[in-house]
Formats: C-alpha cells, sequence, structure tokens
C-alpha cells in the first residue's frame, strides 16, 4: 500500500470519525485546499502538543509551532466558507443527514469553536508518537511557506494519490482531477 506524504496524513487523519458512514462524496481539490487551510492552526497546534514529549526540546516544532499556527491562523477567516461547504459536504461530524443538517444551521460563531476544538483534540490524542520526528522535519520544511501554499501542497499529494489509484483517504474521498 502506498503512503501519502506525512503532511498529507495528518490532515486527513483528523477528520476519519467525520465522514458518512455510507460512499461518501469526493471533495475537489479546492474543497480540500479550502479545508486544509482551516484546519491547519488546528492541526499543527495539535501536533505540537502530541509530540512535545516524544521530541527533544530543541525541536523546531516543539520552539516555534505556536508562532507557526498563529501565522497560519490568519488565514482561517479567508478559507471558512470553502471549509464548512466541505466539512458539510463529508456529514459533518456524525455524519448522519440530521446531524448535519442540524450543524448546517448552527451560526459560524458556535460551529467554528467546535471544528477547531475537535480538530486539534483527535491529532493531540490520535497522531501516532511514532510518527512525530518525521513530522517534525515536515512542518520545519513547509514551515517558509504561506498557508495557502502548504494547504494547497498538502491538496496537490492527496490529489497525486488519487491520480495513483488511492482515491480514498481514511473515511472520504477525493475527487481525481
Amino acid at each position: 500500500m502506498r503512503k501519502f506524504p506525512v503532511a498529507a496524513v495528518i490532515a486527513l487523519s483528523l477528520l476519519p470519525g467525520l465522514a458518512r458512514a455510507a460512499e461518501p462524496p469526493c471533495l475537489t481539490p479546492a474543497e480540500f485546499t479550502s479545508l486544509a487551510s482551516y484546519v491547519l492552526p488546528n492541526i499543527i497546534t495539535g501536533t505540537s502538543q502530541r509530540c512535545a514529549a516524544v521530541l527533544p526540546g530543541d525541536a523546531w516544532l516543539t520552539r516555534n509551532g505556536a508562532d507557526l499556527a498563529s501565522r497560519y491562523a490568519s488565514t482561517k477567516a479567508k478559507s471558512w466558507p470553502g471549509a464548512k461547504a466541505a466539512f458539510l459536504k463529508m456529514g459533518g461530524p456524525m455524519g448522519d443527514p440530521q446531524t448535519t443538517d442540524l450543524i448546517r444551521n448552527l451560526p459560524d460563531t458556535t460551529l467554528q469553536p467546535m471544528i477547531d476544538g475537535l480538530v486539534e483534540g483527535v491529532v493531540s490524542q490520535k497522531l501516532p508518537a511514532d510518527r512525530c520526528p518525521t513530522i517534525e522535519r515536515m512542518v520545519r520544511l513547509l514551515s517558509p511557506l504561506p498557508a495557502e501554499n502548504t494547504a494547497e501542497l498538502i491538496a496537490l499529494a492527496v490529489g497525486l494519490g488519487s491520480q495513483a489509484g488511492l482515491a480514498r483517504v481514511g473515511k472520504f474521498s477525493i475527487c481525481a482531477a
């Protein structure tokens, strides 16, 4: 089985419980990019929390993770409309239509903190600790890029995986380009 780049795995592993139980609709590259851009700060924060006990104190992520998450958070408002649409397209947190309808009607000021907390919590609890050194290196290498470029790179990597016949990632799929 081929493996996706670590950044893609991080981005995708945070939502496996959020997708529909039935065959989910696929996300377009633009939808996935918006979703990735929106959740990147929470992924970075969750990863920093999870990896703090595993990485050395002078690791890049340990020293700079909070600043990077803060810098990437500057794009959250811009990416929110597309991220919300992608999130709802995936079926919301429970994957059932009634819950999705309920969530669709929540004000953004309620829904955004729910998603933020869910993403950060899942990453900080579920990320395999043995992946921390690799993830730390990937985050360090991607850190000079603006959030939009990092999100688009993750979407590109996932899209390349879908072209290789790996259109299903976790419990949701990526539309073939």
